[in-house]
């Protein structure tokens, strides 16, 4: 599995990882809930091992709480040495998937973890995506806004796709380069802004509320709430 571990503690998260890439998983590490809050929603991870007093001014509730906004499902396992029952139950309302208290046994952070991942994967995948009155059926290939069947080219239909797993969340140029078009550079190229024009043509233009949004100097936004 890849796991995202966010800790501050030198020395926790180094028994963390050392131990997580000794049973072979694959490990990134980050001390911020800002570091952490950015990798888990650009990066995909099988786990977030997540510390819930984090500096910076992004605690781990807060992590997670985001995440869960953007439509992130991501695993987490949240860490605490706030172990009274109240603790435990504001940081699985946060969006927290568990809640391990320190100190910890190394088995059961590595068992509840796996056991995460199970779960996730037993749901199946994804084969339906919605936004607002927006769906999108990844099996029939097809595309539908308020009933209305809306014919796309592959390329329109992969970058529609890519738009509304990461919706909430702001997708920079780059990020479409890589996911879309497989680009690991920037060519400086018009192309994503010319497939992004044609897409409004047929996802937004026909209709009252504008799903797809410029962020100036940043990239692209899909938001349900207009």
């Amino acid at each position: 599995m890849r796991i995202l571990v966010v800790e501050d503690d030198k020395d926790v998260a180094s028994f963390i990882t050392k131990g997580l890439k000794e049973v072979g998983h694959t490990v990134e590490h980050t001390t911020t809930g800002r570091d952490g809050l950015f990798l888990a929603a650009t990066e995909n991870y099988d786990a977030v091992i997540l510390d819930r007093m984090l500096p910076g001014g992004t605690d781990g509730l807060s992590v997670v709480e985001t995440l869960r906004a953007q439509n992130n499902h991501t695993p987490v396992l949240i860490l605490s040495a706030l172990a009274q029952v109240d603790d435990r139950v504001r940081g699985l309302k946060s969006g927290g998937d568990d809640y391990l208290t320190k100190p910890f046994a190394f088995s059961e952070l590595v068992a509840r973890v796996e056991a995460l991942s199970r779960r996730r994967n037993s749901e199946g995948p994804t084969t339906r995506l919605t936004c607002a009155d927006l769906e999108m059926d990844l099996l029939g290939r097809t595309v539908r806004r308020a009933g209305q069947k809306i014919d796309l080219q592959p390329r329109e239909f992969r970058l529609l796709e890519y738009l509304m797993r990461h919706q909430g969340q702001v997708v920079t140029r780059t990020m479409l380069l890589e996911g879309v078009w497989d680009y690991h550079f920037d060519p400086q190229t018009n192309v994503i802004d010319v497939h992004v024009s044609r897409l409004r043509q047929k996802i937004d233009k026909p209709f009252p509320t504008p799903l797809i949004h410029t962020v100036r100097s940043a990239g692209y936004l899909m938001r349900a709430d207009g």
